[in-house]
């Protein structure tokens, strides 16, 4: 539980010092191996089996590294055996010296060749599959500089003191090719991963640890903790898209950390030497479950898992004397190879033995996935699935899996990383109003914020956290919304992350209340640039074909609205064949959109082409209109809106258009109440208000039953807002309604005009934004009655 509504992470008796030092490590580790994967990978020149090539290489780098680790750990008896194996032979024979080595590490002591090399008899087994099958891998014939590199690399720094949860990533998307592509290691920070599992169980397990010590009576507390000890060993965890394991490597290290603390209190001073009957150390590797679809990931997941558990027995040497080591690996986490939405997950876990569902699954908005992730969701979701599949992101399979568990085996509890978009906009209705409906329920939740997963790149991803389980399992249980570092306690928590009664919002093809505007997007040329051209573009052009100039018209989109930026477009719609015969510059640019349609994916487009002059979409309003802009900061405190006239110029589709809006409507969409609802029900372009007609105004609850004298009163309201701009003419938009930057006036403005819509709901100005939300829903609701 969260002390005192500050969050705090479950990473026990380590220092931000130690950790900063591991972390560093990590980092500069992933460099080496980058660098040491170049050097290898240029020596396969010959091969041409590129598959095989790269799985050798990557199988090369994890048992090097491994080696590494166990040279530095002490594992393979003395320091630095590992690299004295090489000193001294000739690059030319350093192939066939690994190959004997992997296959000495992968024999048990009493099977081995007594002709052997006496220098690698002296290594101990190793065992855990590791090194098994090396003979069929392609290792190319190294160079002196590539035996100096491995050499140097293996003696730079302690490489046992590597964070393998930070290291595990790091290493992974450093040999991955695709990771390698995109540019940067990745890796997802402790601190994030906590955000997953301290809410999930490590809080839990604390305060129950706590409540263990504080017994005074010591046979009392030591029973207590022995009690608790084997309650930590018989919980099992899956990561249902375990990566290279970081969920997994982490939540191990804290499980031990905290048996660690009762092994303290119950063994301390003792001795364990030869005592083999009696064993300290219950939890292990083996309670963690984990499915990944790539073979190289599953091969680091259970590597990073090994070091954790020797560093781990290194921690508890350091409370008692114990004699438990390492190698052979004597046990290993079950980690598949896997697809995690097709493959049953009873097949990876007893499910009846099963603790905690949690991970990362990946990220892909359902317009950008694969034809093979839609046919996975598919299968996922079912064909009963009572509502648009196709508008889900490829993560709502694994919620949709993990619910599916959770009805079976109640007591399961699962948290998943998503990104923000599966809490807003369409996923709330498509997604969670089933999983609600069908008896799951959100336990604990992070709201929107940035996830830390990548070093050298510097792209964001926003997203959330979210804590479910069984309706049956929490009647009891606090919930907890989380935003930063501040936790705070929930009555209920909805589908889009707020504290109050299950909402979903549907999308409308017309709005929800009557006599109001109806609205629509702005044109869409589908020209590929062809018609816009800047100021200077613009002139150039004329320059060159003067009898061009009359179908120029201002063009506005998001930016040019807010900023005030020139643009222009040229505005073919009337435009005769006689009339672009004489404009040759003009023509060329119509057969070039003409091209450029018939080149579509898209019958529609396709079709256009046979009228190049004309916009896919097009809407030029002949009476004054609103505008709102589609993407905008949802760090403003209002959506800068406005009218425009039609000889203002062309909106582009980054536009919402409302002919017939009045000064009335202006008021209500330009209110605290009006944003309210937006910032609730919209979807994101990150963080940014990606606003709807569909899902925004065609769904929003107008007030009813207005008088005429507050209406006038409305009206005046919003004259004075457009006033107050007019003022000051200096400033474009954006800059009116930057956040913490508005003018005075323009902010006693909006404060009097909030005031008066919602006088007009019946509001109180004192209400909180969830109080608003809840209000809008329930006319809301009343409106479709």
């Amino acid at each position: 539980m969260p002390k005192g509504g500050q969050v705090q992470t479950a990473s026990i008796a380590t220092s931000d010092q130690e950790d900063t030092l591991k972390f560093k490590l990590s980092i500069e580790a992933g460099s080496l191996v980058a660098k040491l994967y170049d050097k290898l990978l240029a020596l396969y020149h010959q091969e041409t089996d590129q598959h095989r090539v790269q799985q050798s290489l990557n199988k090369l780098c994890v048992r090097l590294v491994f080696c590494w680790y166990v040279d530095d750990a002490g594992l393979f008896g003395h320091n630095n055996s590992f690299n004295h194996y090489f000193q001294d032979i000739p690059a030319k024979y350093c192939r066939d010296a690994l190959y004997g080595l992997f296959k000495v590490l992968d024999t048990p002591e009493s099977l081995r060749m007594r002709d052997e090399w006496p220098e690698r008899l002296a290594f101990p087994y190793v065992g855990g599959g590791l090194f098994q099958g090396c003979e069929q891998d392609l290792v190319p014939q190294f160079t002196p500089e590539v035996k100096d590199f491995i050499i140097k690399t293996g003696a730079l720094f302690n490489w046992s003191e590597i964070s393998p949860t930070i290291f595990g990533a790091v290493f992974e998307s450093t040999l991955n090719p695709e990771s390698r592509r995109k540019g940067g290691m990745h890796y997802t920070s402790v601190k994030n991963i906590h955000k997953v599992i301290d809410p999930l169980f490590m809080d839990q397990l604390q305060d129950e640890l706590a409540q263990c010590l504080n017994i005074k009576a010591k046979a009392a507390r030591i029973k207590a903790l022995e009690a608790f000890q084997n309650k930590l060993a018989h919980l099992k965890f899956l990561d249902p898209a375990c990566g290279s394991g970081n969920f997994l490597t982490e939540s191990y290290i804290s499980l031990r950390r905290l048996e660690n603390q009762v092994i303290r209190e119950r063994f301390a001073q003792q001795s364990f030497l030869g005592l083999e009957d009696l064993k300290p150390i219950l939890v292990n590797i083996d309670q963690f479950y984990g499915i990944e679809i790539n073979d190289f990931a599953v091969t680091v997941a259970n590597t990073a898992m090994w070091i954790a558990k020797n560093q781990m027995l290194e921690e508890t040497k350091s409370i008692i004397s114990h004699s438990h080591k390492l190698l052979p690996l004597d046990s290993s986490a079950h980690i598949v190879e896997a697809n995690a939405l097709t493959t049953p997950w009873e097949q990876v876990v007893t499910l009846k033995e099963l603790s905690f569902i949690k991970g990362n699954p990946p990220f892909s908005g359902a317009r950008f996935m694969t034809h093979a992730n839609k046919q996975d969701l598919k299968q996922v979701l079912g064909a009963d699935w009572p509502t648009n599949a196709g508008d889900i992101d490829f993560v709502g399979g694994w919620f949709k899996k993990a619910h599916d568990v959770m009805c079976l085996f109640p007591h399961i509890k699962t948290a998943f990383v998503a990104t923000n978009s599966i809490c807003q906009g369409t996923s709330v209705a498509n997604l969670w109003e089933p999983l609600l409906t069908q008896g799951s329920e959100i336990c604990f939740a992070h709201r929107s914020f940035v996830w830390d997963s990548e070093v050298s790149s510097k792209a964001h991803v926003h997203c959330v956290i979210v804590g479910f389980a069984n309706s049956k399992r929490l009647t009891a249980e606090p919930k907890y919304l989380y935003e930063g570092d501040l936790a705070t306690p929930a009555q209920h928590i909805n589908a889009y992350l707020l504290d109050g009664a299950d909402a979903s919002v549907c999308e409308r093809k017309q709005p929800l209340c009557p006599d109001v505007p109806v609205g629509s997007m702005g044109n869409q040329p589908i020209d590929n640039g062809n018609y816009l051209f800047t100021s200077k573009g613009k002139a150039a052009f004329v320059h060159k074909e003067p009898q061009a100039e009359p179908y120029f018209q201002r063009w506005f989109g998001g930016k040019e609205f807010l900023y005030g930026t020139e643009r222009y477009c040229l505005f073919l719609g009337s435009c005769t064949e006689a009339e672009l015969e004489n404009m040759p510059l003009v023509r060329k640019r119509v057969e070039a959109v003409r091209k450029y349609r018939q080149r579509s994916t898209r019958d529609s487009t396709v079709k256009m082409a046979q009228e190049p002059t004309k916009f896919q979409t097009q809407n030029t309003p002949n009476t004054p209109y609103l505008v709102i802009p589609e993407v905008s900061s949802s760090e403003r405190q209002y959506i800068p809106i406005g009218f425009m006239q039609p000889q203002d110029g062309l909106c582009s589709n980054k536009l919402k258009l409302f002919p017939q809006a009045t000064l009335y409507h202006f008021s209500v969409l330009t209110s605290a109440v009006h944003m309210v609802w937006t910032n609730v029900v919209c979807g994101r372009l990150e963080t940014r208000i990606n606003y709807s007609t569909e899902l925004v105004y065609n769904t929003f609850p107008w007030p009813q039953q207005v008088s005429s004298k507050l209406r006038q009163q409305m009206e005046a309201a919003a004259q004075e807002i457009l006033k107050v701009r007019a003022a000051h003419h200096e400033l474009n938009l954006a800059q009116m309604y930057t956040p913490n930057k508005m003018p005075h006036d323009l902010v006693s403005a909006h404060q009097h005009n909030d005031l008066l819509v919602l006088q007009a709901y019946g509001f109180s100005p004192d209400w909180s934004a969830e109080r608003i939300f809840a209000a809008l829903y329930q006319l809301y609701v009343q409106y479709q009655l």
